[in-house]
């Protein structure tokens, strides 16, 4: 090759700037040729004129002085691709318009890219293709890294640049909700408030009383716990739409766990007091989750874990209403399915005729009325006002047919009066203090769970964003303040929401009204529910579970994810078969190793180029996409970390066997050179992450191929650099792209084996 430096003074280049000049005079020399025809004129007799003229003239040379080496160096790069592709194109319409052979025309373009990748391995020349970030103080990490995770949303941005009393305003309206919307709240707004507020009571009045009586409380609680929380949620909440109330699932844990350790027939006082003091340990919880932004801890509960849960915690709560649908004066306080059965087919003679009938016939009306607000949406009101309905027509019947004396059993004297005081209730010390703290833990976290997710499914329906964390502190508050207010624990049912929304609620109000509502109800109207049936309470809460069982979910997670089938399905068995405790801990589990599995073995695939492009796809995804002769390229879809380089490595090796033999079997001559690892998708790795890839490079090594990486991360980058990994791999095989890296493979393909340009045989070659 020296007969190319005859007319250019050559010495070793240094910089960057000494290696473009000999590049302009190589790629020249090579494609135009000292004295008449070049090699690549005399082969095709045409010369790409226009992007080498362009390009590499010694004006376009001179005029680029914009910038730092390694930003000339990138720009320089970008144009050999360029000439690449077009000197590519060229190539195969020249072969077959001369009909030359495959080595042939490549002669000329061999030289230049010699020489070429001979000064990029130059140590003093960085290669261009790649950046290594700046570092940064430690502290300054980890602070941004904290800030990420407990702040993402960067709650102080809005004190910014303020005064002083300004910020003291904000602070007041960020805890107070209310105090933003309330100064211009209208006369307009309240009338679609006080409709919606109305409407939500009439069906927070039944709905409260029979879900006290599944909790095993006494119902008037259900009333009280309509009353304080709203008005609490009303100040501090962020939804507009949220209805406050008592749920059905937490009023089933909280009957399950209170009562394998407390008896309510022998113990009735204990088991009220604790009931009070569960629920001020879920507030303490929540108000705690909110404070220290852990609310991501609610995320563990994944959409499969909730339709399993509620699916199976609503079928538990349906069999639990056996007893009054029946007429049962027994009954187990077990919630399993075949506790329950037991329970049921040995009483059969204990079965009362007078009390089926009556149940499945307000039943029957509760069904008839919820389809008939699903078709005709307009008429919601009708489902709405049914419960009420059925209250009243059910006492007006047992009142005037006296059939409390024939088994039909009835509520009986409710108190008047607004919430008494609880605080002394409370229960502070062992041995059942512990009992408290754990049930309202994992009710704390159900209640949550469901609240939030009601509110923000509302939210999204009127285009406005709800805080996560301020509505946990809004939740802690309402049930710490319910439970020295003779309340339980209460959340956002989407059973009452949806009535609210539906109604017309503009904004919190409407829980103010709701409250207002109960008030007048708990002084003046407690002594007409005297004589209303618990058979229709049990017809309520059956009619408003059977709604949460979501067998269109679960069909559609079997169609789109399987995984996600077998954690509903496990959550379901759980508490079905289990109880609902175990359930909610199946879920969580299957959910977590699910997690565990997507990190200990990500997926990688097989990577291949999409004709007359410069991308690259998973060829099982794309059919068109086709293997590059003598690279494979593997795409890794996970980070990096202890827990799944060794699988990694193991996997890589695989697919390198399994493309040499489907070489073999189809008995291509060329053989596999190259492997690429695509890292665009690894946002991170740790040292045994970094360790793998240094082992797989000797790995490949041994057996004759080239490791080449390609869009690694910055992290990825940053920790390479400081561990010297980066040099054991070879800072000439980093590039930005695959479409990069798999240019320079194509180059050194027809002129070197991989071996040859980590070991600087190049360089001796091309005599430089």
């Amino acid at each position: 090759m020296m007969h190319m430096l005859r007319g250019y003074n050559y010495r070793h280049p240094k910089t960057w700037d000494e290696s473009l000049p000999y590049l302009q005079f190589m790629f020249n020399r090579a494609f135009h040729g000292s004295s008449g025809k070049s090699p690549f004129e005399a082969c095709y007799g045409f010369l790409p004129s226009s992007p080498f003229d362009l390009m590499f003239s010694s004006e376009a040379m001179a005029d680029d002085k914009e910038g730092s080496e390694r930003q000339r160096a990138q720009r320089f790069l970008e144009k050999i691709a360029h000439i690449h592709a077009t000197v590519e194109a060229q190539f195969k319409k020249s072969q077959a318009k001369y009909k030359v052979k495959h080595d042939q025309h490549r002669v000329p373009f061999r030289w230049a890219t010699k020489t070429f990748y001979t000064l990029w391995q130059r140590p003093r020349i960085r290669p261009p293709g790649y950046r290594i970030p700046p570092s940064r103080p430690f502290l300054e990490t980890f602070r941004a890294n904290l800030k990420e995770t407990f702040f993402p949303d960067d709650p102080l941005r809005q004190f910014k640049g303020e005064s002083a009393s300004r910020r003291f305003i904000l602070f007041l309206q960020y805890i107070l909700p209310i105090l933003q919307w309330a100064p211009s709240y209208t006369f307009s707004l309240f009338k679609s408030d006080l409709v919606a507020g109305i409407t939500i009571a009439s069906l927070a009045i039944p709905q409260g009383i029979s879900y006290a009586k599944l909790a095993n409380l006494p119902p008037i609680l259900g009333l009280y716990s309509s009353f304080v929380p709203p008005l609490v949620y009303a100040m501090m909440g962020s939804s507009k739409d949220l209805a406050v109330g008592t749920v059905a699932v937490p009023s089933l844990l909280l009957a399950s766990m209170l009562g394998k350790e407390v008896s309510v027939l022998q113990e009735p006082m204990v088991y009220l007091h604790l009931a009070f003091t569960a629920t001020f340990f879920a507030g303490v919880f929540q108000f705690a989750l909110g404070v220290l932004r852990l609310g991501f801890i609610v995320d563990f509960l994944s959409h499969a874990t909730i339709v399993g849960f509620m699916g199976g915690a609503a079928t538990v709560v349906c069999l639990q209403q056996l007893k009054g649908i029946l007429g049962l004066q027994h009954f187990t306080t077990a919630t399993d399915l075949v506790s329950v059965m037991e329970s049921v087919f040995a009483q059969t003679h204990q079965w009362r005729w007078e009390s089926v009938v009556l149940g499945f016939c307000f039943l029957l009306f509760l069904l008839s009325t919820r389809y008939i607000s699903k078709r005709r949406p307009k008429y919601f009101w009708v489902s709405v006002a049914a419960p009420l309905t059925a209250v009243i027509l059910g006492s007006i019947l047992v009142y005037l047919t006296h059939a409390q004396n024939h088994g039909i059993e009835v509520i009986g004297y409710l108190k008047k009066g607004l919430n008494p005081p609880s605080l002394t209730s409370l229960i502070l010390s062992p041995p059942y203090m512990m009992l408290a703290m754990k049930t309202g833990i994992i009710t704390g976290i159900i209640a949550l769970a469901e609240g939030i997710a009601v509110g923000r499914s509302f939210a999204m329906f009127k285009n406005y964003h709800i805080d996560g964390n301020k509505e946990m502190i809004a939740f802690g508050m309402m049930n710490m303040a319910g439970s020295i207010t003779s309340c339980y624990l209460t959340t956002g049912p989407f059973s009452r929401t949806a009535v609210n929304y539906n109604a017309g609620c503009k904004t919190a109000m409407s829980n103010v009204v709701l409250a207002t509502a109960m008030m007048i109800t708990l002084l003046f109207l407690t002594p007409l529910f005297h004589y209303t049936p618990l058979v229709v309470l049990a017809s309520i809460i059956i009619s408003a579970m059977l709604s949460l069982i979501d067998y269109e979910a679960a069909i559609r997670l079997w169609h789109v994810d399987k995984i996600d089938f077998c954690v509903c399905i496990g959550a379901y068995v759980g508490v079905v078969f289990g109880s609902v405790e175990i359930g909610l801990v199946l879920a969580v589990v299957i959910s977590l190793f699910r997690v565990l599995l997507f990190v200990a073995r990500p997926r990688t695939s097989v990577l291949g180029n999409i004709p007359n492009s410069a991308i690259y796809r998973r060829v099982d995804q794309y059919p068109a996409a086709q293997s590059v002769p003598g690279v494979l390229i593997l795409q890794i879809d996970a980070p990096i970390y202890f827990t799944n380089a060794s699988y990694l490595r193991e996997r890589i090796s695989r697919w390198i066997d399994d493309e040499e033999g489907r070489l073999r079997a189809k008995g291509d001559t060329s053989s596999l050179l190259y492997v690429i690892l695509d890292m665009g998708a690894v946002s991170s790795i740790d040292t045994s992450g970094i360790s793998m890839l240094e082992e797989l490079k000797k790995s490949v090594e041994r057996r004759g191929l080239q490791l080449v990486l390609a869009n690694p991360g910055s992290e990825v980058m940053k920790k390479l650099d400081k561990s010297k990994a980066l040099e054991k791999i070879g800072q000439q095989w980093i590039f930005l792209t695959v479409a990069e890296a798999v240019g320079a493979c194509s180059f050194l393909l027809h002129t070197y084996k991989p071996g040859a340009v980590a070991n600087g045989a190049v360089a001796d070659d091309s005599n430089v």
